[in-house]
């Protein structure tokens, strides 16, 4: 019988689990997870934190149990520290028992581990890094104890993570500050952009320390964490969150000596299939990307990006020829009242692309101006000289409609518009939902204009 045997049982492995055996129900498909939990919405953990879902059940889109009842043979706590491609074995360990797994293809999707900096205190029992189900329980368990309620957290880095986290202790009138070595939160946006961002948060009562590098995190004798040490000053906690990211999980592949790109996540072709190896596929956090405007992968883990991969790789193995387009960066999120989207390039990233760049950014309500509650948004286009190519836009709004409208920029870029074409793209238009002219097309009709 052919085994498949996948890798991980979160987006990208359960995607592909599912898809194999949807195709191929007489297969032996076998997925390794070395924790307890399959096909978890990591994304929803912040807002488990700041008890908008009530209990982590409620993250789970698939249980094992689901995932058996289909026919995968799901493996929890089972972990793969050994990988030997020649032979088509994988080396599994289960409660410190090795043994060895063959296997007629492989997928990989480890997913991404979180960057732990190498600092002092950095593994104290009150620092904390929100990335996977038990890892985030700890934290909810933490502010639900009556005795233990922190009076104060600091929070590392002001990224995506960071600053949903910011809002969940917020939202338990918990005060915080981040702290954030780049001079602006969401450092993938242009600095007009992370400039209304870091106001905006402000006026949310979060406390910011930009431009700071951390240089420790303070103990007491217990081997709590206390304080948070910069180059500049520091700042007393109660509970540390570390939000700096992440980086591929790929250890055990790169070990085998399979293909790596920069990041250490590894390569793959337009198929999901690794590079050099005719049976090995990898999909999600762990492998880099194909982006469509830069031409070259890049490693940007997103639960969307993941799924997809997953899906492809489920498609190929199980008989049907598919390929994945690549990214161009879309990403939306929000802290508090203030609502967050970009897709494509930013300015410094085009320039260092080698682009040729103009941008405009303009200011207009969320929906039409003289309607209740109308809302104010600050959307940014930014476009290549020459030939009008759309190539990156950013939002910053206070309601939920505006950042969504990054999906338009994104699809015109998606599809190689100019800003010409946006300008006149047939969008809809209501008082309650839109101005007249939607704030994309205005800015990109201001950005035609110095065009």
């Amino acid at each position: 019988m052919t085994r498949i045997v996948v890798i991980g049982g979160d987006a990208a492995g359960a995607s592909a689990a599912s898809g194999i055996k949807r195709r191929q129900p007489e297969w032996d498909v076998v997925m390794l997870e070395r924790s307890r939990y399959t096909s978890y919405a990591a994304c929803g953990l912040p807002y488990w934190v700041a008890g908008q879902i009530p209990e982590e059940q409620m993250l789970i889109a698939r249980s094992p149990e689901q995932h058996r009842a289909n026919g995968i043979d799901v493996r929890l706590d089972n972990e793969v520290i050994g990988l030997d491609a020649a032979a088509n074995t994988v080396t599994v360990s289960e409660s410190g028992t090795e043994s060895i797994m063959e296997y007629d293809q492989l997928v990989i999707a480890t997913g991404a581990a979180p960057i732990r900096p190498p600092i002092p205190g950095a593994d104290a029992a009150n620092v904390h890094q929100v990335h996977t189900i038990p890892g985030t329980k700890a934290l909810v368990e933490a502010l639900a104890a009556a005795d233990a309620t922190p009076e104060r957290v600091v929070i590392v880095g002001a990224g995506f993570i960071g600053i949903e986290m910011a809002e969940a202790f917020n939202d338990h009138d918990v005060p915080v500050t981040i702290v954030e070595q780049a001079s602006y939160p969401m450092a993938s946006l242009d600095d007009d952009m992370g400039e209304a961002i870091r106001d905006r948060m402000i006026a949310e009562g979060i406390d910011l320390a930009l431009g700071q590098r951390v240089e420790a995190i303070e103990t007491d004798s217990a081997g709590l964490a206390r304080a948070v040490r910069t180059d500049a000053e520091s700042f007393a906690a109660d509970l540390v969150v570390l939000a700096l990211g992440v980086r591929p999980n790929t250890g055990f592949a790169r070990a085998a000596d399979l293909p790596v790109g920069d990041s250490g996540g590894l390569l793959t072709d337009r198929r999901q299939r690794v590079l050099g190896q005719a049976n090995i596929w990898a999909a999600g956090d762990c492998v880099q990307t194909y982006h469509r405007l830069l031409r070259r992968t890049v490693h940007m883990p997103l639960g969307t990006h993941a799924n997809k991969q997953g899906r492809v790789v489920g498609l190929n193995i199980g008989g049907v020829y598919a390929t994945f387009p690549g990214i161009i960066g879309t990403a939306i999120t929000k802290v508090g009242s203030t609502h967050i989207g970009r897709t494509g390039l930013s300015t410094d990233q085009a320039i260092e692309a080698g682009f040729d760049v103009v941008s405009a950014t303009v200011r207009t309500s969320v929906i039409a101006g003289y309607m209740p509650d109308a809302g104010a948004m600050r959307t940014k286009v930014i476009a290549e000289v020459g030939t009008g190519r759309l190539l990156g836009g950013q939002i910053v709004g206070n309601q939920v409609g505006a950042a969504k409208r990054i999906d338009t920029l994104a699809m015109a870029i998606w599809t190689h518009q100019t800003a010409a074409d946006l300008t006149g793209a047939d969008l809809a238009y209501a008082p309650p939902s839109s101005p007249v002219w939607d704030p994309v097309q205005v800015a990109a009709r201001s950005v035609s204009g110095k065009l």
